[in-house]
């Protein structure tokens, strides 16, 4: 099965490294999303259609035991606090392990029964391989991900493994109040740690 890389969150330094966004660098341009299908919204989702907001995606896996404790409800909690607010949450069902049993269906129960409100795609299979394709495209490297998109459609944050709220919510605000301002991308798909383990564990599920 594949492993989880655990990302401590509790220094300093580890909070700024997870949930800031530098003001001065290289931009970079990202691919939007590629979903088969859609919940939870009546027309399918592009990023281009989301420009001048800011975009929370949240990639996981209903069998990925963080994405249950802590990814989703802190994806739901942010679709909450920010109501009113330039901001869309967008879940991305990226299943790259047991593909059999987290299927469609399964996954519009699980929509219903942990009452997730915020649109959710379901990455689009790979013609060949496990990992579907915008995980692929997007070098996720496993569940739960976030991706933090700016008004400009700008990937800023680039994340694995379990994010401090206090993090996600500064930088949410952060990309707020730059509006359309050009700002940077800061990827920051490394945990610092270079090792990894060969199950899922609470901070999350590393893909192959």
């Amino acid at each position: 099965m594949p492993g989880a890389m655990h990302t401590p969150m509790s220094s300093p330094a580890a909070l700024r490294r997870a949930g800031s966004v530098s003001p001065s660098g290289q931009s970079a341009s990202q691919p939007g999303w590629r979903a088969s299908h859609w919940f939870n919204t009546p027309t399918p989702i592009e990023l281009e259609d989301l420009r001048g907001r800011v975009v929370l995606v949240h990639a996981f896996q209903m069998l990925c035991p963080a994405c249950v404790s802590h990814g989703l409800p802190q994806a739901l909690r942010v679709h909450e606090a920010f109501q009113g607010e330039a901001v869309t949450v967008i879940g991305l069902h990226t299943v790259f392990e047991h593909h059999e049993v987290m299927g469609p269906q399964a996954l519009q129960a699980f929509i219903h029964e942990y009452r997730l409100a915020f649109p959710i795609g379901i990455d689009q299979a790979a013609e060949a391989g496990p990992l579907p394709v915008t995980m692929a495209q997007w070098g996720l490297r496993g569940t739960p991900s976030v991706v933090l998109f700016d008004r400009q459609g700008r990937a800023r944050l680039h994340r694995f493994g379990v994010v401090d709220d206090l993090a996600l919510g500064a930088a949410i605000g952060q990309l707020l109040a730059e509006g359309l301002a050009d700002a940077t991308v800061e990827s920051l798909d490394h945990d610092g740690t270079g090792t990894t383990r060969p199950e899922c564990d609470r901070e999350g599920c590393l893909s192959r």
